[in-house]
């Protein structure tokens, strides 16, 4: 039975685009390069910071240029985006009162993103969402970030339970490969980035419109798994 649920960040719980294409524009400003839609942006965003900047250099540079520029590129970006964390976002409609609905189910939290860590919390704190978690995985809270299963893994570790005992809720593939990889259930959101791609083509156990609906399903199957184990 599922007793504990593991949430993304970016595109699942908070609508992060306006504050990374801001944090990328100010670095291609002071590059000399044109600003990137919205649009486009999305599309890098899941795999972790390093990703996403070595997504926006290849537009302009060969690989070889982009491995050089990658260090100073990606300081420059971590200290803008540090300047815009949580000023543009906002939070999903139903994510509060989804949070909510599985705290008040007896369920615990936790936040696994790829993003660094103390922009996680920072986010989560600005946008009052931080008191819902037990724990917050940051991409440098572990070796291998999503689509890797090691963060779930440590989810596991962390909750002394079994993987059949998680389940994830994310937007994107990364969280369905993770999720699948370490034997948890996963769940997925309609309204995310899932880097531009259909999540109705994921190989996902239930495809949701909010965290409200996920509860729901949630609570669902742990009434089956009740009912099961109640039967003579």
């Amino acid at each position: 039975m599922v007793r504990i649920v593991a949430i993304d960040l970016d595109g699942t719980m908070v609508d992060t685009a306006p504050d990374f294409q801001a944090a990328i524009n100010l670095v291609r400003a002071q590059m000399g390069a044109t600003p990137l839609s919205q649009d486009l942006i999305k599309t890098f965003v899941g795999k972790g910071s390093e990703h996403l900047v070595r997504r926006v250099l290849a537009l302009d540079h060969s690989a070889d240029e982009v491995e050089a520029l990658f260090p100073a590129t990606l300081s420059a970006y971590q200290a803008a985006y540090e300047q815009v964390n949580g000023t543009l976002s906002s939070v999903y409609p139903g994510v509060h009162e989804g949070l909510a609905r599985l705290t008040a189910s007896g369920l615990r939290l936790a936040c696994v993103t790829n993003k660094p860590h103390r922009f996680a919390v920072e986010l989560l704190r600005k946008t009052q969402l931080l008191p819902a978690f037990e724990l917050v995985l940051g991409g440098d809270s572990v070796v291998q970030k999503k689509p890797h299963p090691e963060p779930f893994h440590k989810v596991c570790d962390h909750f002394a339970a079994g993987p059949e005992e998680v389940a994830a809720i994310g937007d994107s593939s990364n969280d369905v490969e993770a999720a699948r990889a370490a034997g948890c259930k996963s769940l997925t959101v309609t309204y995310g980035y899932n880097h531009g791609a259909d999540v109705r083509k994921l190989d996902t156990d239930a495809i949701v419109d909010s965290l409200i609906e996920a509860a729901h399903w949630i609570e669902r199957q742990r009434s089956a798994k009740a009912s099961a184990h109640d039967s003579p």
